[in-house]
């Protein structure tokens, strides 16, 4: 809240410190003796996105932007606020304000429909992979299983896989048999996997079968996997609207550092030193702070 007041207080102080700018131009009102341009009105309306042709709302909108003017004026007056500090905060505030407008226009510019397009295509790399489509019956082993149990378990494991191979229905053995609930209720099916994304030991194997195939049960740390290939390995390219939103945030931040970079290269700041009496006194504060 208090942030918001402090945020309240700059904008209208920076109102009024650009309105006792006003020097040319034809005036339209004097606020506390000061005069009020049409120029710095018409921009106001601009920044408030106001359609001129509208008089109506344009009326209003003037009514109150003297009321704040006055208002901020008679404030400003009172001298109850420290006038550095407020001097601070609104060139804080004007600092903000010039750079985030800046990129606003800067990227606009830079990062159009077009670079974006033109991105996806020179990069096609990026936007495939290999995938394969497969479905699994998965028997589930855990740490503290003995030796006894896990060879139990391998030899159901090996059991489901000739039932398939013997023509049964993959599906019905993955429901009735598969640990992997979720998978299992859609007949063992994980969809397209991408090579790399999965466990090493499983995606070379689904990466060597052909469609159709069945594997063996197949060991991970997560169990004993019967595995089928649904389609066979294949390069499947994402589309231009799947990736587009990514591609214009990648652009605008590498365009935002780059340009970051360059402006803060160009800045000429010539930070001074300290006379030598002045350091030995802050090191002598420093010292008796920590004493």
């Amino acid at each position: 809240m208090k942030q918001f007041q402090r945020l309240a207080l700059a904008t209208s102080l920076l109102a009024l410190t650009l309105a006792g700018c006003d020097s040319g131009g034809d005036s339209i009102a004097v606020v506390n003796g000061k005069p009020v341009s049409q120029e710095r009105f018409d921009a106001y309306l601009k920044l408030k996105r106001v359609p001129t042709q509208n008089s109506e709302w344009v009326e209003r909108e003037l009514d109150e932007y003297l009321e704040r003017e006055g208002l901020a004026g008679q404030i400003e007056a009172q001298g109850l606020l420290p006038v550095e500090q407020v001097e601070a905060e609104v060139a804080e505030f004007r600092k903000q304000m010039l750079i985030s407008r800046y990129f606003e226009e800067f990227l606009r510019e830079r990062v159009t429909d077009e670079a974006v397009r033109n991105f996806y295509a020179t990069n096609p790399d990026q936007f495939q992979a290999r995938k394969v489509h497969v479905a699994h019956i998965l028997l589930r082993t855990n740490p503290g299983m003995s030796d006894g149990e896990r060879q139990a378990l391998l030899t159901r494991a090996q059991e489901v896989y000739s039932r398939a191979k013997a023509q049964e229905d993959f599906g019905a053995l993955a429901k009735q048999f598969s640990e992997d609930q979720l998978s299992a209720q859609q007949d063992g099916d994980l969809g397209w996997l991408q090579e790399g994304a999965i466990d090493p030991t499983f995606s070379t194997k689904v990466f060597s079968m052909k469609a159709g195939e069945l594997s063996e049960p197949v060991v991970t740390p997560f169990g004993f996997h019967v595995i089928k290939v649904i389609e066979g390995p294949q390069v499947i390219k994402q589309p231009f609207e799947a990736v587009s939103g990514d591609i214009r945030y990648r652009l605008r931040q590498e365009a935002k550092q780059a340009e970051l970079d360059r402006l803060k290269q160009a800045a000429k700041i010539e930070k001074k030193e300290k006379p030598e009496a002045e350091k030995t006194a802050a090191k002598d504060d420093e010292k008796r702070a920590d004493s």
